[in-house]
């Protein structure tokens, strides 16, 4: 526990870093994915869309069990934390099995129904079918990672999620294209490689967590009470990322009017982007953590300067990725492609957003500190207000009265703006300090 800046650094660098893993297997996959077509690019892209409802679900739990999690460590009481984890691992594989099935079943529906064209409708069916098999691991990588985090271990989910990475790009090669033995496999390569790697990263969690070397271990004992407590907090925040992500998907449809192009350049800018994303999400892992830990140790003081900590640092490091956005857009966007309207596309999305990521460092780590105090209500209305009153609507106006894709990224760029003042007025008043879970 703690609040000093060394406490905050000390979480999120390995968090950013493992977020960059992160960000970098996204971006082989599509560096490689890529070699094969635009709309096996596009394809691949909007899989993301997919997932993010994924992660939005995941939330429920993931959320939930983090904020108990981390009051049950500030409390010393960690066999009861590592008794709700293990509750959640049973609660989140049966959870999983539903969406495997559906996703696997309709693959194809789920990219045509978002106004695809005919050849990524194709791909991406193939792509995210074969995907779809591995939900359950997905949904407990998320667990143990935030489960981990909540106890104030980063470090360990950065080392395996470092050699997951590379696993990853190992079998990306091997699978894509037909080396060593395999028979070429095209885009249904670079799916089954994402699954190994997933498969690697519970392994490693579970040999860490069944051993029981650090804060948190995983001992055969289920707890409704606590499970219940972090399914509370939970449900609002999936309720939260739910209408986000309702909302994000419209706002990709509209994007898909303006064509492939247009689109490949908008998912080629949102990957680059997502290198901004990283200190602002380790960030984010370190506020969640230690508001949680500090509010279970009664010192709402520490929790509200950890809070304070990480969103300075986290806009501070985000604010000067976002020069680079500015700075050379072309240049990034021509490493994942050659086609000249894809590439220009996407320098006007990074320019443009490039100039907000010190409010939406804001948003990122100032909504984490809020739903590690269990403010997960506070954090649906802002989101859910701000994306489908200044976002979403604004551009489907835009886009119905014939303006160009400019002003869609132009209105998204004033709404995160807002947003980021809004989470720093809400965290500021500290009412959050006095929620109970």
């Amino acid at each position: 526990m703690g609040s000093s800046p060394r406490t905050v650094l000390r979480l999120a660098l390995p968090a950013a870093l493992k977020h960059l893993l992160d960000i970098l297997q996204i971006l082989i996959d599509m560096l490689m994915v890529g070699l094969i077509s635009v709309s096996a690019l596009a394809a691949v892209g909007m899989s993301m869309q997919f997932m993010m409802v994924l992660y939005a679900v995941m939330t429920l739990y993931v959320v939930g069990g983090n904020a108990v999690i981390a009051r049950l460590i500030g409390e010393r009481r960690r066999r009861r934390a590592s008794a709700l984890l293990f509750t959640l691992l049973l609660f989140a594989t049966l959870f999983s099995i539903p969406f495997a099935l559906g996703g696997y079943l309709s693959a194809e529906m789920l990219y045509a129904g978002m106004g695809a064209e005919a050849e990524v409708v194709e791909m991406g069916g193939i792509y995210f079918s074969i995907l779809s098999l591995g939900i359950t691991l997905i949904f407990l990588d998320g667990l143990f990672f935030n489960a981990l985090s909540a106890a104030g271990d980063t470090t360990s989910s950065m080392y395996i999620k470092l050699l997951s990475a590379l696993i990853n790009a190992l079998f990306n090669y091997l699978l894509i294209f037909g080396h060593g033995g395999f028979e070429a496999m095209g885009i249904a390569g670079a799916a089954y490689a994402t699954l190994i790697a997933y498969g690697f990263n519970i392994c490693v969690y579970s040999v860490l967590l069944i051993r029981g070397r650090g804060v948190l271990q995983l001992i055969p004992h289920i707890t409704l009470h606590e499970l219940r407590r972090a399914l509370r907090v939970g449900w609002s925040a999936m309720l939260e990322r739910l209408l986000s992500v309702t909302s994000f998907i419209f706002f990709v449809m509209i994007i898909t009017v303006y064509g492939t192009s247009t689109l490949a350049g908008y998912q080629i800018g949102l990957r680059i982007e997502g290198l901004a994303f990283m200190p602002g999400f380790g960030f984010a892992v370190a506020a969640m953590a230690l508001v949680g830990q500090n509010l279970g140790a009664k010192n709402p003081d520490a929790a509200y300067r950890s809070g304070l900590y990480s969103a300075k640092l986290a806009a501070l490091f985000m604010g000067s990725v976002g020069l680079v956005l500015v700075a050379v857009p072309e240049y990034l966007a021509g490493f994942f492609t050659s086609d000249a309207e894809a590439i220009e596309e996407a320098a006007m999305y990074l320019m443009l957003v490039g100039i907000s990521q010190v409010p939406l460092a804001m948003t990122f780590v100032l909504s984490g500190a809020l739903r590690g105090a269990g403010a997960t209500k506070t954090t649906m209305k802002i989101n859910t207000a701000s994306l489908w009153l200044l976002r979403v609507i604004p551009s489907f106006l835009a886009m119905s009265a014939g303006l160009g894709i400019g002003w869609i990224y132009i209105i998204m760029t004033i709404e995160t703006f807002i947003k980021g003042a809004l989470f720093w007025y809400i965290f500021k008043q500290r009412k959050w300090q006095k929620i109970r879970i």
